[in-house]
């Protein structure tokens, strides 16, 4: 069986908000208790794992839902200024037409997510969208969209910028590509063995027809 729904990450896969989530980092850092983020750092936390990430930044694991909430906070106030990744509308509207389900699931709040693809007229293109704190994965709110819409594992694809998107995805038993226009680096996202490994959001039906 091929996959008939395709589940997006938000940050840095459909939307461009890694410049600003570092924005926002650098801005709490005092008042969380870890490193300010130099372009220096951001180069180097670009290869690490999200444990890694955790560990380097030395933020302790009981502040990190605070400071999720507050990020996702604070990122409100800039979503009327954040933009879709190049080519991913035109992406998402021809998935859309070979006649693909698309939905999201996201660490960001679900308001943010909302509001970000009606400004961009993005809303019409998705049927769900999924939102919760994860840490370090997104495994139990993958297992969760499956059994709320009665699909398969075979029936999923999951796309996603970071290492912890395929390790979920790994986890869930569905298939997942790793896109490097977002946040973790092509080499360390290689090195977690997606499914598919792409370059450009045109890659995607490419991909997808691919498998049929």
């Amino acid at each position: 069986m091929t996959p008939k729904v395709i589940i997006f990450d938000f940050d840095g896969t459909i939307a461009d908000t890694v410049d600003a989530l570092v924005s926002i980092a650098n801005r709490l850092a005092v008042d969380f208790g870890y490193r300010h983020i130099s372009p220096e750092q951001l180069s180097l936390l670009k290869n690490l794992t999200s444990r890694e990430i955790i560990k380097y930044s030395g933020v302790s694991l009981f502040k990190i839902p605070f400071l999720v909430k507050k990020v996702k906070g604070e990122l409100k106030n800039k979503i009327p200024e954040l933009k879709p990744i190049p080519g991913i509308k035109e992406a998402l509207i021809e998935l859309q037409n070979e006649g693909y389900k698309l939905g999201i699931i996201t660490s960001n709040s679900k308001e943010n997510v909302t509001q970000f693809l009606r400004i961009n007229d993005l809303n019409h293109l998705f049927d769900f969208i999924y939102s919760g704190i994860t840490i370090f994965g997104k495994t139990t709110i993958i297992n969760n969209v499956l059994r709320q819409n009665q699909l398969q594992p075979q029936e999923v694809i999951y796309v996603g910028d970071e290492t912890r998107d395929i390790e979920a995805s790994k986890k869930a038993n569905i298939q997942v590509i790793a896109v490097t226009w977002g946040f973790n680096s092509p080499e360390v996202l290689a090195k977690q063995n997606p499914d598919f490994l792409i370059q450009r959001p045109s890659e995607l039906l490419e991909v997808m027809n691919g498998g049929n």
